[in-house]
């Protein structure tokens, strides 16, 4: 690389090295972003500067030269225009917090990550306005269909970022997309939020259903009646409806059930045999933040007082003792009802 080539590329910091950061780092190498990859792991920034590899999490896959990894976070931050938080959600506060002392008033704030915080069950965005002290509507979220295994070699891959503000959100688009990698806008954070994050209980679920040897009709009915559920806790959380018709919503469930990369499906298919849900966790070796979102949403689907059996059910396998086939009789032993929320108003029925 030439001096000049180098002095015109921007610089952007990715917070953390897991398998979604670094196919992230990619991206935004690829777009002539000098990337500092923020890491723990001394052992793994050695693999990523030394190797040009992330063997621990995506095996194979070569990164560009453009990105060093880092295990010092003012380094990671120093001149950074663009930082990007893909920190597991149990760990973005504490990330956050770290950064915050380092972080450029100007910089553009971006996070990745599909969850709600273990504790407090706030979205990600909050927990990053409350620890870097900016407002809520100045971040951008990025969701949608997309395997970080697909990504990091260039396939064909469209998502969406999400933020209050149309500058910020523009900027986000035009900073990661690029002829393998599109980027749609859209203003309701709250939405994608939610999407992303509750798609994960549902895949889990199709995981499940997957490993008790059920077929494509049991899959159909669990992505319809689990986007149901995602629509109703979304709009009791004050999120447009629409958003869950579009990338972040169907989107992103259908590639997350459906695929063998999503390690909330293969989670849930080791739960089908009734392996132990600390050795399914033991053995993914990774965040599978489905279960933590189940015992999230579990909880906001009773503070907002909406129905979601789906949620409710995998709730008592993972954390009560019940078994699948136990759950799945349950649900589908369940009152007869509408598909349509709407359906007693438009027959003039009065719901009870």
């Amino acid at each position: 690389m030439n001096n000049e080539m180098s002095k015109s590329r921007r610089r952007a910091a990715v917070l953390v090295a897991g398998s979604w950061g670094t196919a992230l780092s990619v991206v935004l190498a690829n777009n002539n972003y000098e990337v500092s990859l923020w890491t723990r792991s001394e052992q793994q920034a050695a693999d990523i500067n030394e190797n040009g590899t992330n063997n621990k999490f995506l095996p194979g896959a070569k990164l560009p030269q453009s990105i060093r990894a880092t295990t010092n976070m003012e380094e990671a931050l120093r001149d950074a225009e663009l930082v990007l938080f893909v920190a597991p959600s149990s760990a973005m506060r504490a990330v956050a917090e770290q950064a915050a002392p380092y972080l450029s008033k100007d910089a553009l704030v971006v996070h990745a990550t599909k969850g709600f915080e273990s504790e407090t069950y706030k979205r990600m965005t909050t927990v990053l306005s409350e620890e870097l002290s900016r407002a809520e509507g100045d971040l951008v979220v990025l969701s949608g269909p997309s395997h970080a295994e697909e990504v990091v070699h260039g396939q064909p891959t469209t998502v969406v970022v999400a933020s209050a503000s149309q500058q910020a959100a523009e900027a986000a688009q035009d900073a990661f997309m690029n002829g393998t990698f599109r980027v749609y806008t859209n203003p309701d954070v709250v939405g994608v939020e939610v999407a992303g994050a509750i798609k994960n209980i549902i895949a889990l679920g199709a995981g499940l259903s997957d490993g008790l040897g059920f077929g494509d009709n049991a899959k159909a009915a669990l992505l319809t009646r689990g986007l149901a559920e995602i629509g109703r806790l979304g709009a009791a959380m004050g999120a447009s409806p629409s958003t869950f018709a579009g990338l972040a919503g169907v989107g992103d469930l259908v590639v997350t059930c459906t695929s063998q990369h999503s390690r909330n499906w293969r989670a849930g298919s080791m739960l089908a045999d009734g392996t132990p849900l600390e050795d399914v966790l033991t053995r993914m070796g990774m965040v599978v933040e489905g279960v933590r979102t189940t015992r999230a949403a579990n909880t906001l689907a009773k503070e907002y007082g909406v129905e979601m059996p789906i949620t409710e059910q995998l709730y008592e396998v993972l954390f009560a003792g019940k078994t699948p086939k136990a759950a799945v009789e349950e649900l589908m032993g369940r009152l007869r009802t509408n598909e349509m929320e709407q359906a007693g108003e438009a027959w003039g029925l009065h719901q009870s």
